[in-house]
């Protein structure tokens, strides 16, 4: 019954979104979404989850200098970086590396450096969560990653490249959207949400167990708690917040 009842649901938010759907068929969906819709659209969405999350970050970053290298220098790098929401969180002088597979967030990324001078920015790469080549080995003291592996083509992949230019000893700091318990009202509207979610929001995926992946990884230390992003009406409510050290 409930397979079924997704399956209908699917169909009539499917319907409701045919628009979308006739513009992804013909090719036209995909290049405006990434350079149009998408940027637009995660910076009004990422100030909303910026205020409910702040307490969050806030918390999660706080031992961010710990992490400096033996020079003293702290040098971050940032996968996913979008339109830089996180550059208010971190320590003042750090390095900060942004990547992001998408090219299109400059003007957005380009507010937020103006609005953090305490940060030093060193460089933007336009370069896949899964492919770092750009970066060397063991060259950086921490790694960032907010809402970011919900869209990566491969998680695994990802967290093999944050530990090959990871330092050894350095952290890998993680705030994201996951799967809800199987057993709840919030998994079952996931699963109804997730085809047309994907495709609107440039392949986020609603239902990845990201913690699980994270466990398997071969990091030295996990630090993972399970919370909740207040925000109403949407899918994305349970997260994981946490950092792991190589």
């Amino acid at each position: 019954m409930t397979e079924a009842s997704v399956l209908f649901l699917r169909a009539c938010l499917a319907l409701l979104a045919m628009p979308i759907y006739v513009l992804s068929f013909l090719g036209i969906w995909e290049p405006f979404c990434k350079k149009i819709f998408f940027p637009f659209l995660l910076e009004k969405i990422s100030a909303v989850h910026e205020k409910k999350s702040k307490k969050q970050k806030q918390e999660l970053f706080r031992n961010l200098p710990d992490f400096k290298s033996s020079s003293g220098e702290l040098k971050l790098l940032e996968i996913g970086t979008g339109c830089g929401a996180n550059f208010q969180f971190y320590p003042p002088g750090c390095k900060v590396t942004c990547t992001d597979i998408n090219p299109n967030f400059q003007q957005g990324l380009a507010r937020n450096m103006n609005k953090n001078q305490h940060i030093q920015f060193e460089r933007f790469l336009v370069a896949a969560g899964e492919d770092l080549h750009q970066v060397p080995s063991g060259s950086v003291d921490a790694v960032i990653c907010t809402l970011v592996l919900c869209s990566v083509h491969d998680v695994n992949g990802t967290l093999k490249e944050v530990l090959r230019v990871l330092r050894p000893g350095g952290a890998f700091y993680f705030l994201e959207h996951v799967a809800a318990d199987r057993s709840s009202w919030k998994y079952f509207w996931q699963q109804v949400c997730y085809p047309t979610w994907k495709l609107v929001f440039d392949g986020c995926c609603l239902t990845r167990e990201i913690w699980k992946n994270l466990e398997q990884a071969n990091f030295s230390e996990l630090n993972l708690q399970h919370t909740s992003v207040a925000l109403p009406w949407t899918p994305i409510e349970p997260h994981i917040v946490g950092y792991a050290v190589k």
